[in-house]
């Protein structure tokens, strides 16, 4: 049984820098608190746990003498203001990615214009952005919901960093019914998401069953899976090698690897060495 690896996967740029800032806060012995999980992979953030690293949801847990990280998604900029107030140190891991996102919202909201973010509404990174343009910003997950929008003021186009650039691009064409002015359309999708949807879809195409390794919770995993499942029916998300059904791998030839930009490579190795195994004992029957 061969497996196959995608020619991109795993941690992205964004998330190795905020799990290396916590790290360095831990090596000079500073107590750790993350406003909210740091990413979205509960293995990983299990493993800072174990090295005293805690996640906390409310301003009211923040304690003198912690230090305070903002995770990879960010925050708002009232909530920042509050963690300053409160927390000895504050850490800003917020993506660059996301940075980007939040400082256009921000001065298109400085300019009077209506701001459109394709993304999902829920999603941290999303709430944080709409902080920045407050009274300017709507938020729609895709082309179906621009119908609902009102009638836009020199509109910016921006998406969350996550999202499939199939539906960013047919959104940003239909909210260009909703107003008399120039539409300005920017692509914000993270190029390590680009580069991972574009490798799962290439991998998929070569595998006969693919594997996406990431939490269950996790925007690009999820469009991960969506992608991969376009080009090959048998295809899972699993958090952990312990997900593994060794019985749809049962006459496959080749399998396929990839991992959400949250996935740790501890946990890629994981997996692989667990195909491997099953693989080995399937020969053998």
């Amino acid at each position: 049984m061969e497996i196959i690896l995608a020619k991109e996967y795993g941690f992205c740029f964004g998330v190795e820098r905020a799990v290396e800032m916590v790290e360095k806060a831990l090596s000079e012995g500073e107590t750790v608190r993350t406003f909210g999980p740091l990413i979205h992979n509960q293995q990983e953030i299990k493993r800072l746990e174990s090295k005293g690293v805690k996640a906390i949801n409310e301003l009211n847990e923040v304690q003198e003498g912690e230090t305070v990280v903002i995770r990879a998604h960010g925050v708002t900029p009232q909530i920042e203001a509050e963690l300053k107030s409160k927390a000895s140190r504050v850490i800003d891991a917020t993506c660059p990615f996301v940075t980007r996102v939040q400082r256009l919202a921000a001065r298109a909201a400085a300019q009077d214009r209506h701001v459109v973010v394709v993304g999902n509404p829920e999603h941290p990174e999303m709430i944080g952005v709409k902080g920045y343009a407050p009274n300017h910003a709507f938020i729609v997950r895709d082309a179906s919901e621009v119908p609902s929008l009102p009638k836009l003021k020199k509109p910016l186009v921006v998406s969350q960093t996550t999202i499939k650039a199939q539906t960013f691009f047919e959104t940003a064409e239909a909210i260009k019914t909703k107003t008399d002015d120039e539409v300005e359309v920017i692509n914000t999708i993270c190029s390590a998401t680009r580069d991972r949807q574009d490798a799962a879809r290439e991998l998929a195409e070569k595998v006969e069953i693919v594997y996406i390794i990431g939490g269950k919770h996790s925007s690009n995993s999820q469009k991960l899976l969506a992608v991969c499942k376009e080009k090959c029916e048998k295809t899972f998300l699993i958090e952990t090698e312990e997900e593994i059904n060794p019985e749809d791998l049962r006459g496959v030839r080749r399998v396929g690897v990839t991992a959400g930009a949250s996935t740790p490579n501890w946990l890629i190795e994981k997996v692989i060495q667990r195909l491997k195994e099953i693989g080995e004992q399937l020969e053998k029957q």
